[in-house]
């Protein structure tokens, strides 16, 4: 005869399983929330709240067969809402590149135009060729968690990935072309 308590445990996740599934991802959680808002306060408090939103369904989520997708879906997911509500007026990724730039050199001007530039190209790109490069190369998320967080297939992504990634290059090369 099966034993209610393990039962009901298998249904209802623990504070330690928490920790071990989805704080484990709060790296991860943290650099996708700072690069979608744009805002280091405001990505600590949406981590927190992402983290609350989640404890609170840890039922539902000790069911769901995939864990770390469900997290970055759902951070995903808060971020959009939290812009949508907000109105912000930068942009968010722009303000991501800003601070790598003043992380690696504060006085480098080709750095700081090569930057501007690839904003620009960023920009001229379709919304998801610049969400997969955006995770990829400043989130530095691989294509399985890209995938569960935008519900594309991660062929699709590699794709995605590969297009942007040759429009940029080769805008760059006409512009440094000197011939």
């Amino acid at each position: 005869m099966p034993n209610r308590n393990s039962r009901y445990s298998k249904y209802k996740m623990t504070q330690t399983e928490f920790q071990h599934t989805v704080l484990s991802l709060s790296d991860k959680v943290y650099s996708m929330v700072r690069r979608m808002i744009g805002n280091t306060e405001n990505a600590e408090d949406a981590v927190q709240e992402i983290m609350i939103k989640l404890w609170d369904r840890r039922k539902k989520l000790s069911q769901h067969p995939n864990i770390p997708g469900f997290v970055l879906l759902t951070t995903r997911n808060y971020c959009l809402d939290l812009l949508k509500k907000k109105h912000p007026d930068f942009d968010s990724s722009e303000h991501q590149l800003k601070l790598l730039v003043s992380q690696n050199s504060q006085n480098n001007m080709e750095w700081k135009e090569l930057n501007n530039i690839i904003l620009e190209l960023l920009k001229e790109l379709p919304s998801q060729q610049y969400e997969v490069m955006m995770m990829r190369d400043i989130d530095g998320l691989d294509y399985t968690e890209i995938a569960e967080a935008t519900n594309l297939k991660v062929e699709h992504i590699r794709v995605l990935l590969s297009r942007a990634r040759k429009q940029v290059g080769a805008k760059l090369k006409n512009i440094y072309s000197y011939e």
